[in-house]
């Protein structure tokens, strides 16, 4: 049996577990995977300033993200194809967030559908919007959100063009699974998630199928959502989103201050500094390179949160120091699902939990709120104009 103490001990865990054309979606990027690599290697670039004799008593993770009381400054991201890591794992990943007291966001692109979570689930979750060339699709799916009581809209700015991601390539990456002499043989080496596969009825884009004309099964799915993302997509469209949207609304990312200074002027209460996790413009820089720079331009505006390399609670506290109100963990908890299931994704929020307290306290704090630069060492990425 595996002692999990980090996240690496669940990504090692899913490795063996999830079918390889699934494991590979999470755990890659496009291109050279330089900017993925960079998302992680900038973190651990950043060290930190250990504090001692201070009172370490009664320590506080609690703060908000747009607007909502959190028990500590992390979301569960939004993950296409999550049901693949697991069947059902999106009502899994929902579960496992909302005992945590943390928000979990679906996405367009999920397994389980809006009303699949919704059903399972007792506290409101985040709903993530992909812009679509179906204006009418994009307007249902809104509505859908709202009447599901999802609590906020997240809509993807980056995903205009799909970036080219060569793992899925190779894999010929499916929902379900094409059934090839090789995903057969790798099915074979995977029966704990291929018998948890069987037991359930979502192995599909649920948001999608039965709520598009035509759109019954996976052929036609595939053509029509490779025709669909929209790269006319501009800030007038971001504007008409936030109108129909009356809750709080988190702009995905936004990796520039130019466009930062755009996404304040939409109106929206949130955006997140974010490269999609490395998975589209390739040769970007890292988010947590980024996050200075856009937390100093914008923060008094906006709220200002990320995504992109967080692997631990320290990765958390390096990021609120740097600006961030909170973070978007995505592989991190995709790596515990497919490992354990909800049990996995629980204990991923835990190992989080207790590396962000322990390091806080390490730091001299008792409260995320008072966290600043001050815990940090001279900044590693000082070249960059946001330090």
């Amino acid at each position: 049996m595996t002692i999990v103490t980090t996240i690496e001990d669940l990504r090692r865990v899913a490795k063996r577990r999830v079918p390889r054309m699934f494991y590979d979606y999470c755990d890659s990027g496009s291109w050279t995977e330089s900017t993925y690599r960079a998302n992680e290697a900038d973190f651990a670039a950043i060290k930190l300033r250990q504090r001692v004799a201070v009172d370490m008593t009664d320590r506080s993770l609690a703060t908000t993200m747009a607007g909502q009381a959190v028990a500590m400054p992390v979301a569960l991201a939004p993950t296409g194809l999550t049901g693949m890591q697991r069947a059902d794992g999106e009502i899994l990943a929902a579960r496992a967030a909302e005992a945590a007291g943390v928000p979990f966001t679906l996405s367009t692109m999920s397994i389980c559908s809006i009303e699949d979570v919704a059903e399972h689930v007792t506290k409101p979750f985040w709903f993530q919007l992909y812009f679509m060339r179906d204006r009418a699709f994009n307007d249902r799916l809104i509505d859908r959100a709202k009447a599901a009581g999802c609590s906020a809209l997240v809509l993807t700015l980056d995903l205009q063009i799909l970036g080219q991601r060569h793992k899925d390539i190779r894999n010929g990456l499916s929902a379900p699974p094409r059934f090839t002499p090789a995903t057969l043989l790798d099915l074979m080496t995977k029966p704990r998630w291929c018998w948890h596969m069987l037991q359930t009825e979502r192995r599909t884009f649920r948001n999608i199928v039965g709520h598009v004309e035509g759109v019954a099964d996976t052929r036609s799915i595939s053509s029509w959502t490779a025709q669909q993302f929209d790269p006319r997509l501009d800030w007038d469209d971001v504007r008409r989103i936030r109108d129909r949207w009356k809750g709080p609304l988190i702009l995905k990312g936004v990796l520039d201050v130019e466009d930062a200074m755009r996404a304040v002027e939409t109106g929206a209460e949130s955006l997140v500094v974010s490269n999609h996790g490395g998975r589209q413009l390739d040769g970007a820089p890292s988010s947590i390179a980024i996050l200075p720079e856009i937390a100093e331009a914008v923060g008094h505006r906006i709220e200002v949160l990320m995504d992109g390399g967080i692997r631990s609670g320290q990765d958390v506290l390096k990021a609120v120091a740097l600006g961030a109100k909170g973070v978007f963990v995505g592989r991190a908890f995709l790596y515990g699902l497919g490992a354990y299931g909800q049990a996995g994704v629980t204990q991923c929020l835990d190992i989080i939990r207790r590396e962000l307290d322990m390091t806080m306290a390490l730091c001299g704090h008792r409260d995320i709120l008072d966290i600043d630069r001050s815990i940090l060492r001279a900044p590693p990425l000082s070249n960059h104009p946001g330090w």
